[in-house]
């Protein structure tokens, strides 16, 4: 009872998936991935093992469609109410429609996605999202592309049930927090009226905190940069000879410490520090 999207970036380098439903915490069920080898949702009468045994088939270097074949095969349970989708680190995604999965329900896959869904106002749930998918590919970021196709499938009409849940799981090697993790994003709004918008929201703010800064977009921490962001911090207690290390001391209290790069200042990082003491005034 429910639609997702496992799809890849146009370089192969990220991996995500993005889901909603009239479910609590679809987050929980739907979603799996693995950097440097592909992305799994699992849905309508969802057999969970399907995200681990999906991963390792895909890890053996098996295509999305074997991967498929194989998960269909071995499983004993309602396989005729099941739905899976798989997209692998190269080549084509596969997706499987159970023949008694709750109408409508259905699903289109081409190089680098999968799209499905069940219990759907209808076909153009899947069709638009799979345009809108096609439609995004000059946009570079795949947790923002993911979500474009997630939301055209929440326009069209989503789950004819209603609204609930809300989710995207994005990996990337060595691109989650602090370089110590695969996991570039994983949001959940799991019970909430209009759960995609919100998960738009959360993807913003993930993004200017979490999200690394564009070394094109720095500027220089010189001159009357260096002045004006020395008083501000001055202004907001964190003063000391070592303006890169007031600028980090700061930033950690903000949550901004992924944005911090020694010798110069991110332009959000800026208007941050700039909209705080504003606050504070």
């Amino acid at each position: 009872m429910t639609f997702s999207i496992v799809a890849r970036s146009a370089d192969g380098a990220v991996l995500g998936v993005a889901v909603a439903s009239k479910f609590l915490g679809v987050g929980a069920a739907v979603p799996a991935a693995l950097a440097d080898v592909g992305a799994v949702a699992t849905q309508s009468y969802a057999n969970l093992a399907y995200r681990p045994q999906g991963l390792a088939l895909l890890g053996t270097g098996a295509t999305a469609a074997g991967t498929v074949r194989a998960l269909i095969a071995g499983d004993a349970g309602p396989v005729a109410h099941r739905q899976v989708g798989v997209v692998g680190a190269t080549g084509p995604g596969a997706t499987f429609t159970g023949d008694e999965c709750h109408p409508w329900a259905g699903g289109a896959a081409g190089d680098g996605y999968a799209i499905q869904g069940n219990m759907l106002a209808g076909p153009r749930v899947v069709a638009d999202m799979e345009t809108a998918w096609l439609a995004g590919a000059d946009q570079p970021r795949l947790p923002y592309r993911l979500l474009g196709a997630l939301r055209a499938g929440d326009l069209a009409g989503g789950d004819r049930r209603g609204r609930q849940s809300a989710a995207l799981l994005v990996v990337a090697k060595g691109m989650g927090y602090g370089g110590t993790s695969d996991v570039l994003a994983d949001l959940r709004v799991d019970d909430h009226p209009d759960p995609v918008t919100e998960l738009a929201r959360l993807l913003d703010l993930h993004t200017l905190y979490f999200e690394r800064p564009d070394p094109a977009t720095l500027i220089p921490l010189t001159g009357e940069i260096a002045d004006e962001v020395r008083a501000r911090l001055a202004a907001a207690g964190h003063t000391g000879p070592d303006l890169d290390e007031s600028l980090a001391s700061w930033a950690g209290v903000e949550n901004l410490e992924e944005r911090i790069v020694a010798g110069a200042i991110d332009p959000l990082v800026l208007e941050q520090l700039r909209a705080a003491e504003a606050s504070a005034d």
